[in-house]
């Protein structure tokens, strides 16, 4: 029989949006963003990459614009970094899919090598469902405050995607887009906050999978997760690790300081 604390803890964990006063502090990722470009000479000595494709999707109601600093640090560290090529991300439909599929395709094969994916928010969504459809051509999955639980309730987004997209945006209808919360077959790492005032932390976290799969905590807003200095850091570890050779993510010990791991039960 359950007790009463049981329920409680339940209750506690049920999908529900950050918290009011968490999504009022969003304001201070224009601090984030200050922080990157005081800081952006020493990221640009974070570790190097060995000239691979990394296509970055933005957020929900965003653009390229958003990941714009993101990108240009990663060409800066050696990659060959790409926005992506549908403008705003508002609707989630089946012409969405197959110009994010064209694209990944064009930039395997003219890379001749497997696609890195960055997305930010929704981008993670929709960049681990498109890893799941061409495993063979990415390399790995990095999502930043990524809603990847099925359960909506854990961003205060939810009302307008649906607005916007309905219940069930188009893909779904398609059978694709089911069981979010499980990890694409490749390696996949969720960087979330517990301070994200737009989606719920929970929402965010990777439950364990068969694949290589890792949660990374930093200290920062969600608008801010896209510049936020302690992200560019395990952003530029997890990318320039060598093709075949994953292993989690391991802050050196001056670099501990920026990541709680205050862990995700």
């Amino acid at each position: 029989m359950a007790t009463l604390a049981m329920v409680e803890e339940e209750l506690d964990r049920a999908a529900r949006p950050p918290s009011t006063f968490w999504t009022l502090a969003e304001g201070r990722a224009l601090f984030e963003l200050g922080a990157f470009y005081m800081m952006r000479p020493w990221l640009a000595q974070l570790p190097r990459g060995d000239g691979h494709a990394v296509k970055v999707l933005p957020g929900f109601m965003a653009t390229n614009n958003s990941t714009g600093p993101m990108r240009n640090l990663l060409r800066d560290l050696g990659y060959d970094a790409h926005g992506w090529a549908s403008g705003r991300n508002v609707r989630v439909d089946n012409a969405l899919i197959q110009r994010l599929e064209d694209q990944l395709k064009r930039l395997n094969d003219n890379s001749g090598g497997k696609v890195s994916l960055v997305g930010w928010s929704l981008g993670g969504v929709l960049a681990r469902e498109l890893a799941k459809l061409h495993p063979e051509r990415v390399r790995q999955v990095i999502s930043l405050g990524s809603p990847i639980s099925d359960d909506r309730g854990h961003t205060n987004a939810r009302r307008l995607f649906e607005l916007l997209n309905g219940k069930e945006p188009e893909p779904m209808r398609g059978g694709r887009f089911q069981g979010l919360d499980e990890a694409p077959p490749v390696p996949t790492t969720s960087i979330l906050t517990k301070t994200d005032g737009v989606v719920h932390w929970r929402g965010s976290v990777q439950k364990p999978s068969r694949t290589p799969s890792e949660n990374i905590e930093v200290y920062a807003s969600h608008i801010g997760l896209g510049v936020n200095p302690s992200v560019m850091i395990a952003l530029a570890d997890r990318l320039a690790q060598p093709e075949g050779e994953w292993t989690p993510f391991e802050p050196t010990l001056a670099q501990q300081w920026m990541f709680p791991n205050t862990g995700f039960n």
